[in-house]
């Protein structure tokens, strides 16, 4: 292995996975790039779109403000753990429900964070659901049927979510 690459191992939906990465890899790009999980966007690369949040060790970060090798170790879950097959989860249904989405190109985004505000077990409101989301850009819907789908979602008593994705296993 060169002095340009590292050995990683981490948990990335569940499953182990080993691999050589260059030491300046985004994760983002380790992502989408190396194990073809596309469903995590990259818009700004700059961390201010929030179109690339992932959990990792249970809490939402922009995997384009990290690099691969910062994952080393960790327990990461992106957007395609959330469905079950062609089954999606109480979140995704609640997009659904309320039309929260139109080009879709943010939603993996607020998916993620609203997975990870939900495993904090403690209802919000509007105005806290506004703050939370901030970090999470929009360009189509208005945010209001967002916030309908994540209010439903977020005061609903529903399943207890799994560690790291929102679906109930």
């Amino acid at each position: 292995m060169s002095a340009n690459a590292k050995e990683i191992g981490l948990r990335i939906n569940g499953e182990a996975v080993r691999e050589s990465v260059p030491v300046r890899m985004h994760a983002a790009d380790f992502l989408r790039h190396r194990l073809g999980l596309t469903g995590t966007h990259v818009g700004c690369e700059q961390g201010v779109c929030g179109m690339c949040t992932i959990l990792v060790d249970g809490q939402a970060v922009k995997s384009c403000l990290l690099l691969a090798v910062q994952l080393d170790g960790a327990d990461l879950w992106t957007v395609e753990s959330l469905a079950t097959g062609d089954e999606l989860n109480e979140l995704q249904q609640a997009f659904k429900r309320h039309h929260a989405l139109q080009c879709g190109f943010c939603t993996p985004g607020f998916l993620m964070l609203a997975t990870s505000l939900k495993k904090r077990g403690e209802p919000l409101s509007r105005a806290e659901i506004r703050e939370e989301i901030s970090g999470v850009l929009c360009r189509c819907t208005g945010y209001e049927g967002i916030l309908r789908a994540l209010e439903e979602y977020l005061q609903a008593p529903g399943e207890k979510e799994t560690a790291g994705a929102g679906v109930a296993r």
